[in-house]
Formats: C-alpha cells, structure tokens, sequence
C-alpha cells in the first residue's frame, strides 16, 4: 500500500506556541525543529541566549510529542551540513514523502526573503502563515501609518486599547480608564535609599537544560556573557509561574519605578516576560489580561497596570510595525553619518563609568538589562559618542536574552541611536550625568563627579551631551523640541564652550 504523502511544518526556534498558526493549518502534518548554525552565529548571541532558544525548543517538542505529534528535531552538531532553515527543509524532504510545507510568517526580514524561494527551490506548495500571535496585523498597521507625516507610538497605542477593550471605559467602551491614556508622568520614581526589592523567581535548570547549558559552553565558548546562574523560564508553564510572581510581588511598584536604576540590582520590579514572549511561550493578551485584572481587583494601581499594558499593545506592537514597514533600507540608514568604532568596554565592562559598568556587567551576568539602562546609558552614550549604528545594532543583538531583530532594531536603530532621523522618536534621547544622577544611586559610586561640567573629573555624560548638540545643531536646530537645548547653550559664554569642546575632544580621542 503507498503511503499517503503528508504535510510538513517547519518551526522555528521563536515560534514555541500551542496557537501557531501553522500547527492548527496543519493538525496531521509532521512538525521538523532544528538548532543551526546560521542562527546561533549569525551574529554572536550571548551564550544564555542560545541556552535559553535550544532549550526552549527541545522542551516545546517534548511537549508536542506528548499530544501526538511526529517531531523530527535536529540538534546542534547532529548534521553538520545542516546550518540553514533551507538545508533543514532539504534534509527532510529527502527523508521522507512530502506534499505541502507549512511554516509561519518569520519575524525577521532575512528568513522572510529566505523562505520566500522555498517553493520553487523545492518544488512544492509552501504555505507561509500569518502570525496570530500579534495583536496588529501587517495590514492594520500599514492602513494605520498611511498617509501619517509622522508615525507615533502614543496614537497607534490608543488604537490598540480600543480593539482589544484592555483599560477602556464609558458607555461605548471608547474612553480611557481613569479620564487617560498614558500615566507614563507617574511612573519616574527613584528608588528610596534604604527601599527592599523583592526576590525574583528563577527557574532551576531541567536535565534538558542542563545538557545544552554543556552544549553552549563547548561550541560557543567564544561568545559574550557567562552561563552561571543561568534562570530564564524555557517553558510556558515556567514562563506563567515566573509572571504570577511578577504579579504577586513585583506589579504594584512597577509603574513608580520602573524607570528606576540601582547599584548591583539587575531586574528590580521588571516583569522580565520580553525573552517568553519573543519565544512564544507566553501570550501578549493574555498577560495583558491578567494584569488588568489585578487592577480590578485592586491589587494593583492604574498606573503601574497601563505602564505594563502599553510596553506590550503599545510599544511591543508599534515596533513591530515599523520593522516590517521599513525593512530593509531602515537598517542602513545613519542620520548622524556617525562611525565611531564600539569601545572594548561594551564587552568588558572595563570603564571608569559606573553607570555603563554596571550595565554591561549585568547583560554580561544575565542576558538582561531594563530599559531605562539600553537606552539612557549604554544608547545614550553611543548616540552621544557617535558610535557607528551597525556596531551597536550588532552589540545589542548580541548581549540581550529577549533581542530579535524584528524587536531590537527598531529601539536601537530609531529609539536610542535616532539613526532613522525620527521615524520612531521625535527627537533623540540623549542626556547628561544630571539624569542619570536622578534616576540611579550610580553616581555615588561613580570616579568621575557628576556636578562638574567639564575638565579629566567630569561626568563625560556632561561635555558629551553639549558636545553632540554642537556638532549636530544643522540637523537639530529646527526640532520644536530641541529649542530650549540650544537657547541655554547660547546663553553659556565662551569659556565655557570651549572647555566643553575641549574635554570632548580629549575623551573622544582616547576612547577605544
């Protein structure tokens, strides 16, 4: 008797979801996963970024074949000539009678392109799925941002509340939940000097765990970061317990410091749910959902409860939007011209600087630094020092647990390095040792003072950030929002500006 041809589907290592729309399309179709060379080395991930990916996988096919799915899975240095999602593909075709491939949409443009051939390469019907995991599709977001001289998180965001209901309020459903939509005023705290954070829940590793963790460290030793102490969730339900606890003990002071930095402290009341979800281990509405309802229930304040909302129907979603809206000249584009090489620091952690010290350790120690650290320290140097935007897209896709392309890009390219000239942000984010003395206890442990403008003992946040007004004021000079910036450079006398042009010129010239 001749065997039926059957469907294959093809799931990549960020596609770790029971709702892929490639497994409903799909229900008798055999499942092919496979850990790759191409992938874990395309640029040289942290290596609990790789641990956290294969092991997620391994665990997500476990899983499937507990609910009747046949899994190939091709672990890493099983075939060596498999390094690419194509070879993968080829390799199975070649094992077995196939008649249709299914896979979901990628989430990178480079696999997108990649897939697109897959059809004519290997002769045979290939379904490439919409991602449902989103809460915007490409669509929505492109009918959205037509016809806009300017693309802005905040109204895209407020689209997002009103289809998914999350915090609305009136008779229709239509207005805001408290009179309004964002209560990010609220939510810039310092941590008071003596002020308790809690234990955050890290997950022990599994058996599973433990043999890639061994993996990782004999086939990418050569990569940046550390595997001891190695705790991120690499199942949904690790990821579901790691985010009640966030919702126990952590929510309720999220919104009041979430902006906040402290010495030694690496996660502080984060929800450190970005790595699940990129994964796909947990469900943006979901999580939406259940913290809306801690508000309800009063357990949490509103503004804690729309801070968390808006990182993931907001600015989760936005960024993805642009990203597929832009790609793939917006990686490219450099609106400074900047091309100053990344300092070794960014991967030693070897500065004077507390603040960057502090960040770079803990991406070193953890795969992980909060936002508030990726953009107004190690983002706010790099625009201010004029780092060239594809070694620092480079560097922190490299160092973060939670980084894709699809996600990271945008923040860095747009948000911290204003390469794209302000089709994410309306003007760049930049600041001096002032902001960073406010928002962190840093600066107390810090070699350089941060009260003196200029001169070897000065914060270089200080001289940096006047300097980089100097040198771009043809570009900036007309943002309605840079005005006052340069209406109190002109009131500094000449003195001044030339201390502040020379301490630049000396740190800028010895920076390696």
């Amino acid at each position: 008797m001749t065997r039926k041809a059957k469907d294959l589907i093809v799931i990549l290592g960020d596609q770790l979801s029971d709702n892929l729309s490639s497994l409903a399309a799909a229900p008798d179709g055999d499942v092919l996963m496979a850990e790759l060379a191409d992938e874990a080395s395309y640029v040289r991930h942290h290596k609990q970024k790789i641990a956290l990916v294969f092991s997620a996988m391994r665990h997500f096919a476990e899983h499937l074949r507990d609910q009747g799915r046949h899994v190939t899975y091709l672990a890493y240095g099983d075939n060596p000539q498999v390094v690419s999602f194509s070879d993968a593909v080829a390799h199975q075709l070649a094992a077995g009678d196939y008649q249709r491939i299914f896979v979901t949409a990628p989430g990178e443009y480079r696999l997108a392109a990649d897939f697109a051939d897959w059809s004519a390469r290997f002769d045979m019907p290939v379904h490439i799925l919409s991602d449902t995991r989103f809460i915007a599709t490409h669509e929505e977001f492109d009918n959205w941002a037509n016809g806009k001289k300017q693309l802005r998180m905040e109204f895209f965001y407020r689209e997002m509340r009103r289809k998914t209901g999350l915090l609305m309020d009136g008779a229709n459903g239509k207005e805001p939940l408290g009179g309004q939509w964002n209560y990010d005023a609220d939510n810039r705290k310092k941590l008071p000097k003596d002020h308790v954070l809690p234990m955050r829940k890290r997950a022990a590793p599994t058996a599973i765990t433990q043999d890639v963790l061994a993996l990782v460290a004999q086939h990418f030793d050569n990569h940046f970061g550390t595997l001891e102490g190695f705790g991120w969730p690499v199942t949904a339900a690790e990821a579901n317990a790691h985010f009640e606890d966030f919702l126990d003990n952590c929510l309720p002071n999220f919104g009041d410091y979430q902006d906040a930095m402290k010495s030694g402290e690496t996660f502080l009341y984060h929800a450190l749910v970005a790595s699940s979800l990129n994964l796909g281990l947990l469900d943006a509405l979901d999580i939406c959902r259940r913290a809306e309802a801690r508000y309800h229930e009063g357990h949490a304040p509103l503004n804690a409860v729309e801070g968390f909302i808006r990182q993931i129907i907001g600015w989760r979603e936005y960024i993805r939007g642009i990203y597929w809206l832009k790609m793939p000249d917006y990686a490219h584009e450099n609106f400074f011209a900047h091309k100053r090489a990344l300092p070794a620091f960014y991967y030693d952690g070897n500065t004077d600087m507390a603040c960057l010290r502090e960040a770079v350790i803990a991406s070193r120690d953890h795969a992980y630094a909060h936002h508030i650290q990726r953009l107004m320290i190690t983002g706010n140097f790099a625009l201010l020092a004029g780092l060239a935007p594809e070694d620092v897209n480079r560097w922190y896709l490299e160092v973060y647990a939670d980084a894709y392309e699809w996600v990271q890009l945008p923040n860095t390219h747009g948000m911290a390095l204003f390469a794209d000239g302000g089709v994410v942000a309306s003007k760049p984010y930049v600041a001096s040792g002032a902001y960073i003395n406010r928002m962190s206890d840093y600066c107390s442990g810090c070699q350089y003072k941060v009260k003196q403008p200029t001169g070897d003992e000065a914060c270089p946040f200080n001289y940096l950030y006047w300097d980089f007004m100097t040198r771009h004021r043809d570009t900036l000079g007309g943002n309605p929002r840079m005005g006052m910036v340069y209406r109190t450079y002109d009131k500094m006398d000449d003195a001044k500006k030339s201390a502040i042009a020379e301490s630049a010129e000396k740190f800028l010239g010895a920076l390696k």
